[in-house]
């Protein structure tokens, strides 16, 4: 393979012109077809084979008017001090007020909190405005005209306040993505001492983000993908096209100092840094596409677009980037004409101080890290998934606001109701059916109120609504959605109907339960295909299992901080936390797919290095030290990137991106610094040859693939000259 790809490397050096006009011809006709060829995204979220699902199915198809999926809002009223709301002047603020509501576009029912939906001491109430299209679909006039209606109560001297998912505003452009290229700047800049040579991998990564991103919007017009599909193709397709080119530039700048031309100096470079990273974007794919395992359609369309975005990233690395050496030249070694890592022999690096103190006491250091790892994933044991509800928003929200009022007037369970969908469509008495459930499901413990049935106008299909007594994404209304699921079976023998339960609430709690158990087959898929990946890279069986062990341990610590931080509530304060809940759902599934990428790529580049000092005949603990000390600096610069990046999420207002922020931040900091740059060298130490056994009939079956350039060491030797001549002479 490293045969194959230093031809490439070579040939892309040498024909540069060519190759940077086929990659601009590339994304000029990338660019016409997503002009052209793009269709609309599509709003709709689904999780198929739960029975939230399915219940939202039956009703589209019984109760064609009632909006199953649509979104919902709550517009709480309360009196002021020493009034009540059925005063005549606040009676006609609320009738006011409702007929704003029924106005706003796309509004299907608004109900009048005067009739039923005032709590008994007269003082709150609040009305439930459905609408005909989903949360998604809402635009910021919407919420607008939302608001507006509103003003109707407010002017009257009461207070409204508002929640639901139809207040769930869309995130704002923020900045993250130009702080992230901000920050890889300057670390760039350190690492290399060049502008030139920082510049190449922030211009390969604009560029490869772009033809992904066109790429994800021409799909768009032969199927139907999310309106968040391209969100994380765009956050990954930054971080691994910089990781994958750091790599290369760092392998050419080592090579030039070494006294090789150019042209041979980049086609050693994609030959050797090239294999490693395009191993290292397989691993990434994989985990990306095995987010199909999961079975949510939205996952798999993400997963598949930061695929392609990775696998756009790798060709640029191995085709655009050494073409882009080519026009560089000599500017790519800066002033001081050398690559720190070059020198490490004769000035000891911070990479090379530290190889050598891990590997002169491996035990104690791999003691110490792994406990301290183990420490900290203590916490996940008492993890709980869930999605963030108004009670997670800013006290100063209108959402929180509306939370608030609504518990205190009516009590927690009022801001999570529960819809229950009674189809009796084979019972011989539908009214008779759906009351008999309403009488079992109000006899349940920790049911506050069960509404009569609202039959469709075929009457075969009945809505009941059920209010918990506890809060929405408490266990304890979890384990109410479940009772009432398991009434089922003795309801269809008693009355031959069935009913099954939706809503916001027990969606959020499918979606838990679908996340919480495709965490293991999701984990099996991609761990057995990584070691298959890993044992073909680096012909061991030892190595490989070493970097899962260490990813598994990088990931159950990271789960633990996020559980002391964002459901125990540790640092809130110091964090901008306002309330600790439990953990984002999509959070564990998405953590461990990134990571694993991101962590590969850091295993395959540090190790590669150690293997390929192994091959070329160094002693086992020399390999190690020697390839550690080649790869430290550059690997401790894309983990700096990738950690800054992250680490700026923390400062979102939103809980939901400050824990994605956080958790992707704490654990590239864990796997990078303790598990990679700590863990590996001691363990590789400690098995020294035999972390490169490999029985000897899986050796002959397995291909041969050369990572580590063994069959470059064949060309012939070059005289040593001045590294910025030898880049002129290799143009």
């Amino acid at each position: 393979m490293a045969t194959y790809l230093y031809r490439l490397g070579r040939f892309s050096f040498r024909r540069r012109k060519l190759i940077l006009a086929l990659w601009l011809a590339a994304l000029a006709l990338l660019g016409v077809g997503a002009a052209t060829l793009s269709g609309p995204t599509s709003d709709e979220f689904s999780i198929p084979g739960t029975q939230a699902q399915e219940a939202m199915d039956l009703l589209a198809e019984r109760f064609p008017g009632a909006a199953a999926d649509g979104a919902r809002a709550r517009v709480v009223f309360a009196a002021p001090d020493g009034e009540k709301l059925t005063d005549d002047a606040n009676k006609a603020a609320i009738a006011a007020t409702v007929a704003r509501l029924e106005g706003v576009p796309d509004v299907v029912t608004v109900t009048d909190p005067l009739r039923g939906t005032v709590n008994p001491a007269g003082t709150v109430a609040y009305a439930q405005v459905t609408f005909a299209v989903p949360a998604t679909a809402l635009t910021q006039d919407d919420r607008d005209a939302l608001a507006a209606a509103a003003g109707a109560g407010r002017d009257a001297g009461l207070t409204v306040e508002m929640g639901g998912d139809a207040m769930q505003e869309e995130g704002g452009p923020g900045n993250s993505e130009v702080l992230g290229i901000l920050v890889a700047a300057v670390v760039l800049v350190v690492t290399f001492g060049s502008l030139v040579a920082a510049g190449l991998p922030l211009l390969t990564a604009i560029l490869g983000v772009a033809a992904a991103m066109l790429g994800i919007q021409i799909a768009s017009g032969f199927v139907d993908l999310g309106a968040s599909t391209s969100t994380l193709a765009l956050m990954l397709g930054i971080a691994v096209a910089i990781d994958y080119a750091l790599f290369i530039v760092s392998r050419y700048r080592h090579e030039l100092t070494l006294g090789r031309p150019g042209e041979q100096a980049a086609a050693r470079a994609v030959g050797t840094a090239g294999s490693a990273v395009t191993f290292a974007g397989l691993t990434v794919v994989i985990a990306l596409s095995a987010l199909a395992v999961v079975n949510i359609p939205v996952l798999t369309e993400m997963g598949l677009a930061a695929a392609f975005a990775v696998v756009i990233a790798v060709l640029i690395a191995l085709t655009l980037l050494p073409a882009l050496l080519g026009f560089a030249g000599p500017r790519i070694l800066g002033r001081r004409g050398r690559d720190p890592e070059a020198a490490s022999d004769a000035r000891p690096t911070a990479g090379l101080r530290w190889a050598r103190f891990v590997t002169g006491r491996p035990v104690a250091i791999l003691i110490a890290a792994v406990t301290g790892l183990l420490v900290l994933a203590v916490p996940a044991l008492d993890m709980r998934l869930g999605l963030p509800g108004d009670n997670m928003a800013s006290p100063e929200s209108t959402q929180r606001k509306a939370y608030d009022t609504l518990t205190d007037g009516f009590g927690a369970g009022f801001n999570g109701p529960l819809t229950v969908v009674v189809d009796a469509a084979t019972s011989r008495d539908p009214k008779g059916a759906a009351d008999e459930a309403a009488a079992v499901i109000k006899g349940l413990p920790g049911v506050v109120a069960v509404s009569p049935p609202a039959l469709n106008p075929a009457g075969d299909t009945a809505i009941l609504q059920v209010i918990p007594s506890s809060a929405p994404d408490s266990a304890e209304t979890e384990s109410l959605v479940h009772a009432i699921r398991d009434t089922d079976d003795g309801l269809r023998d008693r009355v031959g109907a069935g009913l099954s339960v939706t809503g916001t609430t027990a969606v959020d709690i499918d979606m838990s339960d679908r996340m919480g158990s495709a965490l293991l087959p999701y984990l099996s898929v991609i761990v057995v295909l990584a070691f298959l990946l890993l044992t073909l890279l680096f012909r061991s069986l030892l190595v490989p299992l070493k970097a899962i062990a260490g990813f598994l341990l990088s990931v159950v610590a990271t789960f633990g901080a996020v559980v002391a931080v964002f459901q125990w509530g540790w640092l809130n304060s110091a964090l901008g936390i306002d309330q600790a809940g439990p953990i984002i759902s999509m959070l564990p599934i998405f953590l461990i797919g990134i990571v694993f990428g991101l962590a590969m790529d850091y295993e395959v580049f540090l190790v590669s290095r150690m293997r390929e000092e192994h091959v070329h005949g160094a002693a086992p603990t020399q390999a190690v030290v020697s390839g550690f000390a080649h790869g430290a600096r550059v690997v401790t610069a894309a983990a700096i990137i990738m950690v800054s990046v992250f680490a700026g999420f923390i400062l979102s207002p939103e809980s939901l991106v400050k824990s994605i922020g956080f958790a992707l931040a704490v654990a590239i900091l864990f796997d990078a610094f303790v598990v990679r740059m700590t863990i590996v060298p001691a363990v590789m130490t400690l098995l020294g040859r035999r972390a490169w056994w490999l029985p000897r009939w899986l050796d002959r079956l397995l291909p041969d693939i050369d990572v580590e350039g063994d069959k470059l060491r064949e060309e012939p030797a070059e005289p040593e000259r001045d590294p910025a001549e030898l880049v002129t002479a290799g143009r």
